[in-house]
């Protein structure tokens, strides 16, 4: 038997592309709406109680409006959206960090953001363990392709002329993603978040500097790659690297398609009092689409890596 999907908001960078990666996938039915009728109410409204899964890839707003639609107790819901990361009844999407089993039990999945996986990833696990402290104020530098500032500013930067080698932005802080960011992580304040968008499409470089002797922190760089390999053993998505100090680099190539792995760096200076935690992905894969994939396979029973691209 197949399993009723809806993308709810089909149309937009998300949706597209989970559209495109779920057509014609065996076990997957889709529910689509023709191009006239994807913003009629009443016709959402059918189709959102219509499917047993559906996917919201919409603005805040409208992702609230449409699980207010639901009428039945049987539809379930993956909001791509922000609207629901914190909020109480829903299950954060992570299943490394929150576990398979409270995402296959879930009716409410609430999907990552792309910069907040980058950075749970890797700080969630060590503050748990207790290798950083919670009451520290984490710093997360990250740069992204333009991708994930949607439709116009992908216009901007195809279409436009000269466009900026490197735009940062949330200049004055408050970026949506802090909530989440410090809640799932378990930290006491929120980080100082300083995001950045260059000119490529696709791709994430997520870094956390550890001021190891400033913090007193007892734990080497090898004690947290461990932690992290041990954490995420077993993982087909989340990779923890071996790092070679002399020659590793960070490179975010970002014109090829989906890649829905993450992979995890823990550097370290030579004495050790210095240590930069950094994810390399890609924000429209385990940062959007592919995550969104990821947990519609485990609420529907599937394999989680089914229809994943994470060949290197």
């Amino acid at each position: 038997m197949s399993v009723r999907v809806f993308i709810d908001g089909a149309a937009w960078t998300t949706g597209l592309e989970i559209a495109e990666r779920l057509t014609g996938r065996s076990g997957i039915e889709m529910i689509a709406l023709p191009d006239d009728r994807r913003k009629d109410d009443a016709a959402r409204a059918e189709a959102l109680n219509d499917c047993d899964i559906a996917i919201l890839c919409l603005p805040d707003d409208a992702a609230r409006e449409s699980v207010a639609m639901i009428r039945n107790d049987t539809t379930r819901v993956i909001d791509a959206s922000t609207a629901h990361r914190v909020a109480d009844g829903w299950t954060y999407g992570f299943a490394e960090l929150v576990g398979h089993a409270a995402i296959a039990g879930a009716r409410f999945v609430s999907n990552p953001g792309c910069y907040p996986t980058g950075f749970l990833a890797l700080v969630a696990p060590l503050v748990a363990g207790g290798l950083l402290p919670a009451d520290f104020p984490f710093v997360c530098h990250a740069v992204s392709g333009y991708s994930g500032g949607g439709k116009a500013m992908i216009a901007d930067y195809r279409n436009g002329e000269n466009p900026p080698a490197f735009r940062g932005y949330a200049l004055h802080g408050g970026h949506k993603h802090l909530p989440e960011m410090q809640k799932h992580a378990g930290l006491t304040h929120a980080p100082v978040f300083a995001p950045a968008v260059v000119p490529t499409m696709r791709g994430m470089v997520v870094e956390v500097p550890i001021p190891a002797a400033a913090m007193a922190v007892t734990a080497d760089a090898d004690a947290m790659r461990a932690a992290l390999r041990e954490r995420y053993a077993g993982s087909p998505i989340v990779t923890v690297t071996l790092e070679d100090k002399d020659r590793a680099a960070l490179l975010l190539d970002g014109e090829g398609g989906a890649h829905d792995g993450i992979v995890l760096h823990v550097f370290a200076s030579a004495d050790g009092t210095q240590i930069r935690l950094a994810a390399t992905l890609d924000n429209l894969g385990k940062g959007a689409s592919g995550a969104a994939l990821q947990n519609l396979n485990i609420m529907a029973g599937f394999d989680e890596a089914t229809g994943l691209n994470l060949a290197e």
